[in-house]
């Protein structure tokens, strides 16, 4: 049995796989994994309180996880993954590589995430060699569903956006300005509060006002990061990530007005990664 992670930083999406059969045996979700948010202990904690599937002891773990991009950072994962498994092979990679790996399998090309935060990379079938840096929601995550949350949020407060809309969005979620401020600047985790907001933008996006700001993200992303990627004049663009599923129409739509080609799309990465490693 080998296990397989995929983390953001709102969710844990789990798959166990069987190398016999090359099948997927069953999978499930925890909340997400992030090292720029959590320590050592949270992240044992979090296995110990929500990991509750009972099976035997996977041979190999591939944790794929968003911040574990660097050699401390790896390290803070790491270390209670192999308390809580004991198990003899454990390789930490950051999300960035899940996209690639999944989308790109053993080939060159350029893999992109789009979910809870965003990301881009060029893959040449083994290595990430060109990188343009996310930043995080606060300087980067252009198009991600955090980057759409805050337009969101930012516009209804200051009254950019319909009257019927702030009011539509006020009933559905029952928050006042002082509690959505505190949620953003006091709590943790501000950037998955934002990023569930991207929901209510889906399921009212025959609005032109949310239409519009979900293509100004999308159209930020690829000015800023796509656009650094000579690669992405001759070859398509793949996508991972629930944001780039569920507004894949206005992604592609975005895409051509900016002179780029939308490749792959798919909801997750596990199904790729599952095909890598076995």
């Amino acid at each position: 049995m080998i296990l397989i992670a995929d983390s953001g930083s709102t969710k844990t999406h789990w798959g166990l796989a069987d190398e016999n059969s090359a099948s997927l045996v069953t999978e499930f979700h925890t909340s997400g994994i992030n090292p720029f948010y959590q320590d050592k202990e949270s992240i044992l904690h979090l296995l110990q309180k929500e990991f509750t599937r009972k099976m035997e002891t996977p041979v190999r773990l591939f944790f794929y996880g968003a911040g574990c991009s660097g050699a401390d950072s790896k390290d803070i994962v790491y270390e209670p993954l192999n308390t809580f498994f004991n198990t003899v092979s454990i390789s930490v990679e950051s999300d960035l590589m899940a996209a690639a790996r999944s989308l790109c399998q053993h080939g060159a090309g350029l893999a992109c995430i789009l979910g809870t935060g965003s990301n881009s990379c060029y893959y040449n079938g083994k290595d990430i060699t060109r990188h343009v840096p996310s930043l995080g929601y606060i300087l980067g995550d252009e198009g991600s569903g955090a980057d759409i949350g805050r337009r969101l949020v930012a516009d209804i407060l200051k009254h950019q956006l319909p009257d019927p809309v702030a009011s539509h969005f006020f009933s559905t979620y029952k928050y006042t300005r002082e509690e959505i401020l505190e949620h953003v600047y006091k709590n943790p985790f501000p950037n998955r509060f934002l990023a569930g907001f991207a929901t209510y933008v889906r399921e009212n996006i025959s609005i032109p006002a949310l239409r519009n700001l979900v293509k100004a993200g999308f159209t930020e992303f690829f000015t800023r990061n796509i656009r650094q990627y000579p690669e992405a004049i001759n070859q398509p663009v793949n996508f991972t990530g629930s944001i780039a599923w569920h507004f894949r129409e206005i992604l592609a739509e975005c895409a051509k007005e900016n002179g780029f080609r939308v490749g792959m799309i798919s909801q997750s990465p596990m199904d790729g990664l599952i095909r890598f490693h076995i």
